[in-house]
């Protein structure tokens, strides 16, 4: 039996699975009651499973294998884990579909104005039919662009081209083909889809080169009375370019699923601003998805502590 961490709350019947099979520790360091008992634990555990926690692998010297409870791996030193041959996994597919209805729901929401419009009626402010001021735009046959064209970004061009007749321009390193749209989705350069597109959708992973990609260059060469919308991971994007844009009138709004600071300050303009719709990071944030993520977390952990091949191994 295996030293166990779990960092993050497992439905019950995946905490049973590992409880089985190992010596398992349940301490989650974002509660500080919990934090002197993560610590101590990092220290012996020789596997690892849970989310949204940046991890000092070099505070575990016992450690075999990691399985994150999401898609994105920027919470783990890869050179690190490479260099001492610790397994990685994450859990890619599972949350594809749902995170894609909750980028598209950030579209129509932005451009309908929907959270604007919803407050109006909460606070008792629609007293008659609204006039133009508060009139929404159109998502119908709107160019969408989108930044990264893996799966999650191949499920929001089928919402856009099959369901809502948008032409779709995307950036990805090289044109991919995916089944059904053939002659609605083609491929351009970077700069290409920012300038050609009525709404901007960001997909791509953080890594070392996309951190700060989205500066006031880049915001600059989208249309005026563009909208951008983020889905990704905030440190992709430098807001105070993104609230400059905004102000300026430049770029109509922004939906935001992800920010650089997570939970967003209080203090941040972002939370506020009038042209903001902001999410508190619910991508996956489903009953079905995050239990289909659970799943396939401890399936990759099981595995890997048994020395075979995980389901989902990151590459390092």
């Amino acid at each position: 039996m295996a030293r166990v961490l779990v960092f993050r709350e497992l439905p019950p019947d995946q905490l049973a699975r590992l409880q089985a099979a190992h010596q398992v520790l349940v301490a989650d360091p974002r509660q500080p009651a919990q934090r002197a008992a993560f610590d101590a634990a990092l220290r012996e555990a020789e596997g690892l499973i849970g989310a949204s926690v940046r991890i000092d692998a070099a505070l575990a010297p016992k450690l075999r294998a990691i399985s994150s409870i999401s898609v994105g791996v920027d919470n783990y030193d890869l050179a690190d884990l490479k260099a001492r041959g610790i397994v990685l996994c994450h859990t890619p597919g599972v949350l594809t579909e749902t995170t894609a209805d909750t980028i598209f729901a950030l579209i129509m929401a932005s451009s309908r104005r929907l959270v604007e419009l919803a407050n109006l009626v909460r606070e008792g402010r629609w007293h008659k039919n609204i006039g133009p001021d508060l009139f929404g735009w159109d998502v119908q046959g709107k160019t969408l662009g989108i930044l990264g064209y893996g799966r999650i970004g191949q499920a929001l061009a089928r919402r856009a081209a099959l369901g809502f007749n948008m032409p779709v321009r995307y950036y990805a390193r090289r044109p991919v083909e995916v089944p059904g749209l053939e002659g609605r989705a083609s491929h351009g350069g970077f700069e290409e889809v920012l300038a050609g597109s009525d709404i901007v959708a960001l997909t791509l992973p953080l890594s070392d080169q996309t951190r700060g990609l989205m500066g006031a260059r880049e915001f600059a060469l989208m249309k005026p009375g563009a909208i951008f919308v983020n889905g990704a991971r905030g440190a992709i994007v430098q807001e105070d370019a993104l609230l400059a844009a905004l102000d300026s009138g430049h770029l109509r709004a922004a939906g935001l699923d992800v920010f650089a600071t997570e939970p967003l300050p209080l203090d941040s303009p972002l939370r506020t601003h009038p042209q903001v719709t902001p999410l508190p990071h619910i991508g996956s944030a489903t009953h079905e998805t995050r239990y289909r993520m659970a799943v396939l977390a401890s399936d990759n952990l099981l595995a890997a502590l048994a020395g075979q091949t995980p389901p989902a191994a990151y590459p390092l």
